[in-house]
């Protein structure tokens, strides 16, 4: 590391000194960090698919549910490839150019799903409170503008934060304690004074964060009030069921970015905040699509429906 720091004041590139190192311990955890990689891109990808080709998943709540898997597939391939190329090559440098390229689609990606989380609870707050509305209220514009709206203010929001960390000088060390480049962990590298940039961090936090959570438990709150007056034991249990899957997103998703994004940058620990991160960069995008699935019949049915496709296609058509 000293000898990164000292070639690197000459370099306009950072170091990302990661998590790995050359221990058997890291061999086994880079593996782990691989096979979570294949999982996450495949489950979001099939779920992507299972959406896009059964008809019974054409509705608003699943033309959401397919933008999420979008993000969480780009929020992995954002950082693990990386990863993976660092360990394998030994070289652990990334330009100026990369690491910007890492933090706008990072920023994007973690601004735009807090908000189509929060589009996702009011899906499901107009399903089960107002479900006579739902046709009007959930028309194919609405989902289609929540969805879009998430990616586009994630962008400028992100587009902004991106250009202001950039423009910091750092003047010692370039090598970032981190395995991507993170904001909170490049500002630690800067010579100068951060203050005024971290208050906007904090603004957007709490637009991203705060002002959606707000808004699911609302939206929740409600979800619970109607279900409790439902006559139906069946029918309660279907809606707790589904909503419960949104639920366990959620705080999982905006439980870690809280704990990362809403401190101030002279509190963090980089040991800390690398097992934050890895848990809601690379784990969540993992239990996304399996919290969402395993106790959803529809999709489930329509995965069985391909399956059974795939088998009969190989039963009357067998390779020789």
């Amino acid at each position: 590391m000293l000898l990164w720091e000292r070639n690197d004041t000459f370099s306009s590139d950072f170091i990302l000194l990661g998590v790995f190192s050359s221990s058997p311990t890291s061999l086994v955890f880079f593996s782990f960090i691989f096979v979570i990689f294949i999982m996450s891109v495949t489950e979001n990808t099939l779920m992507i698919l299972l959406i896009r080709s059964d008809s019974r998943l054409h509705t608003p709540m699943y033309f959401l549910l397919s933008h999420l898997s979008f993000m969480d597939i780009f929020h992995v391939s954002n950082i693990i490839p990386k990863m993976v190329t660092d360990f394998l090559s030994g070289s652990r440098t990334i330009s100026l150019a990369g690491c910007g390229f890492q933090v706008f689609l990072s920023l994007t990606l973690l601004g735009g799903e807090c908000l189509l989380l929060a589009a996702m609870s009011y899906d499901r707050y107009v399903a089960i409170c107002h479900p006579l509305r739902y046709p009007t209220l959930m028309k194919e514009y609405a989902s289609t503008l929540m969805a879009g709206g998430s990616w586009l203010i994630g962008v400028f929001n992100s587009t902004v934060h991106t250009a202001y960390a950039l423009q910091f000088p750092f003047c010692g060390s370039r090598a970032i304690d981190h395995f991507f480049c993170e904001v909170p962990a490049m500002l630690k590298l800067s010579c100068a004074d951060t203050t005024n940039y971290e208050r906007g961090v904090y603004v957007s936090a709490v637009l991203f964060l705060v002002i959606p959570a707000f808004l699911i438990s609302a939206s929740y709150g409600q979800i619970i009030l109607t279900v409790l007056q439902m006559k139906s034991s069946e029918g309660q249990k279907k809606a707790f069921s589904t909503c419960s899957s949104h639920l366990t997103v959620v705080s999982l998703y905006y439980g870690a970015i809280i704990f990362m994004y809403m401190r101030p940058i002279s509190s963090h620990a980089s040991g800390q905040d690398k097992v934050v991160s890895v848990f809601y960069t690379i784990v969540t995008p993992m239990l996304n699509p399996v919290i969402y699935s395993l106790r959803n019949k529809d999709v489930m049915g329509a995965l069985g429906k391909i399956l059974w496709k795939c088998y009969y296609h190989s039963t009357l058509f067998p390779m020789n």
